[in-house]
């Protein structure tokens, strides 16, 4: 092979082990869990906020932002129900660049794989053991969620990743929901066969073990928008976009019909400070019509402590070193807002 092998990392159950969840922990984990539950089967018809920032790049501002994103649940608790983005790897389009905390704990070091793997469970850890809130995480690489299965309530495959078999399969065996995300090329069959693929049991190889899945019923579909030929985006978050998911969903035999809207991405054409005109277009959709009302169970939201993004060496507190995010401030007001618009 034309690869170094350059060393062994510890199992999963190593690194569980040396950072374990305590029983308390565990505990309010489950009851995170029950939540995201009952909206995504309709029990509770809150609107989840799969919210944070583009890449969790340093623990001290993620657990700041986690903070501020706490303090505000209890004002909205009665209409919304947050859910952390603690996004610990990033997938880039051509290899290069910032892959996230999984592989550089250190944003202007080298890669190292090791130190990722503890510093990932330990940041998932300290926004449990600091908020109660237990978080989102992308499964980029799949054997990856083994490190981090007792600490997450929600995972998301990505657009590049979400026609891959290994995905698919992966996600009709966890026990928590996995949103998969329509490819760039906006193709809303392959992402219907996603979560079809996602819902149904399998036999296949995982960890150098034949397994056998059960089928995942809280896989759902997340509108990201796409992008065409030409590299323009279009965005899949209108009206008529959603009238179109509903009859996609109503042809087929898929349980708990849902979807969360992406108000980044290819949605805002990364204008990032579009996203609250986005989230508050989706809920005005949701009024005009019960079906899109039944079928939108969340928004996801790209956002951060300070407005916009940076180079990794530029070094501002809270700013993004990806994507750029809405700051706190407009964070703040737009929770606020879609309280009162629910």
């Amino acid at each position: 092979m034309n690869m170094e092998l350059k060393r062994k990392l510890p199992t999963p159950q190593t690194i569980k082990d040396m950072y374990p969840v305590s029983e308390e922990l565990a505990m309010q984990k489950e009851k995170n869990d029950r939540q995201i539950r009952a909206i995504l089967t309709g029990e509770d018809d809150r609107l989840m906020l799969l919210i944070g920032p583009c890449s969790a790049d340093r623990e001290d501002a993620v657990l700041d932002y986690v903070g501020r994103l706490r303090e505000i649940q209890e004002r909205v608790k009665d209409r919304l129900l947050l859910v952390p983005r603690v996004y610990s790897n990033k997938p880039r389009t051509t290899g290069d660049g910032y892959k996230g905390m999984l592989h550089q704990p250190d944003p202007n070091g080298q890669p190292d794989l090791l130190k990722g793997l503890i510093a990932t469970r330990k940041l998932h850890m300290k926004v449990l053991e600091q908020t109660g809130f237990s978080g989102a995480d992308e499964l980029l690489y799949p054997e990856n969620y083994l490190y981090l299965s007792d600490i997450l309530s929600y995972v998301a495959i990505g657009a590049r990743s979400v026609e891959d078999q290994q995905h698919r399969l992966i996600a009709s065996g966890l026990d928590v929901p996995v949103g998969m995300k329509n490819p760039t090329s906006g193709d809303l069959t392959v992402m219907m066969n996603s979560i079809m693929a996602a819902q149904h049991a399998h036999s296949f190889l995982f960890s150098q073990w034949e397994v056998h899945s059960k089928g995942n019923p809280l896989a759902h579909a997340i509108l990201r928008g796409s992008v065409n030929k030409y590299g323009r985006s279009l965005p899949n978050y209108h009206y008529e976009d959603l009238s179109q998911l509903c009859e996609l969903y109503a042809k087929s035999d898929l349980d708990n019909p849902g979807v969360v809207i992406d108000t980044n991405h290819s949605n805002s054409g990364k204008k990032w400070d579009q996203q609250a005109r986005i989230a508050k277009e989706v809920l005005h959709s949701t009024r005009h019509s019960s079906d899109i009302c039944r079928m939108v169970k969340g928004l996801m939201i790209e956002s951060y402590l300070v407005d916009g993004n940076q180079k990794p060496e530029d070094g501002v507190y809270g700013q993004s070193i990806t994507d750029p995010c809405l700051g706190w401030e407009k964070t703040e007001q737009l929770i606020l807002d879609l309280a009162e618009l629910r």
